[in-house]
């Protein structure tokens, strides 16, 4: 496959960025989309150009570390990581515009790396419960019903990406704390935080300046773990709450 890149290269937060435009060939469509960029760089690198800078880690479809914004979509045109694109979603001659994460509170690094820290300290204003657990116990010492076992594993899957983030037309992070409060609520290890936990993590996502959620859906659309929209309200309901009993 021969392929026209427009790339977003950027040297830092405060440099000014631009698309530039590479042309790579001999792409097998069996690679992933971080294995033809891989490409592109040892070309770069051969050429004594400074490589394309982005973020990768497992290349697993686990860790969340890969984050572009491919023609547009996060992650690309299918549901998964961009780790786990291959270029046979693709076509022969196509032009591909990768750009990273648009949001006020993910800075440019360089290049098509955000610094995603910000996600950071929402889980550490209250992602995390107190009670002590200790080793691991017998499956049925703590009996959990079915129902909420379920839906703590389900907001588990969240891989803290940013893709809802950058889908969203607000650039809200409504889903990713929503995934991240009522995976701990669901379970009776984080009920002693249940109250503080959503209005802490509620209150530090707005602090780091996310947009507001206004129910577009694009969010869910375009998380690769399948987290469900209704997340939001199920947090929504449970910040309501807390904030009637102040705490």
């Amino acid at each position: 496959m021969r392929l026209t890149l427009r790339i977003w290269r950027q040297q830092n937060a405060d440099a000014p960025g631009a698309l530039s435009t590479y042309e790579v060939a001999g792409i097998s469509p069996d690679m992933s989309f971080l294995e033809m960029l891989d490409t592109l760089n040892e070309e770069l690198l051969l050429g004594g150009d400074d490589p394309v800078a982005f973020d990768h880690d497992c290349r697993e479809g686990i860790c969340g570390a890969c984050s572009l914004v491919i023609n547009g979509e996060a992650h690309g045109p299918e549901r998964t990581t961009t780790c786990q694109l291959h270029m046979r979603s693709f076509r022969d001659g196509d032009t591909l515009d990768i750009e990273p994460w648009r949001a006020a509170a993910f800075p440019v690094v360089k290049d098509l790396v955000v610094d995603r820290s910000a996600f950071d300290r929402i889980m550490q204003s209250g992602g995390y419960i107190t009670a002590p657990t200790g080793a691991a116990p017998e499956a049925h010492a703590t009996a959990v019903p079915k129902p909420a076992a379920d839906a703590a594993f389900e907001h588990a899957e969240c891989i803290g990406c940013g893709a809802c983030v950058a889908a969203c037309p607000n650039g809200s992070a409504m889903l990713f704390t929503a995934a991240k409060v009522v995976h701990l609520n669901s379970l009776p290890q984080g009920a002693p935080e249940r109250e503080s936990r959503v209005l802490d993590m509620v209150g530090r996502m707005d602090a780091e300046g996310f947009g507001g959620c206004t129910n577009t859906g694009a969010c869910a659309t375009a998380c690769p773990k399948g987290i469900p929209l209704f997340s939001i309200a199920t947090m929504n309901r449970e910040f309501v709450r807390a904030a009637r009993k102040g705490r």
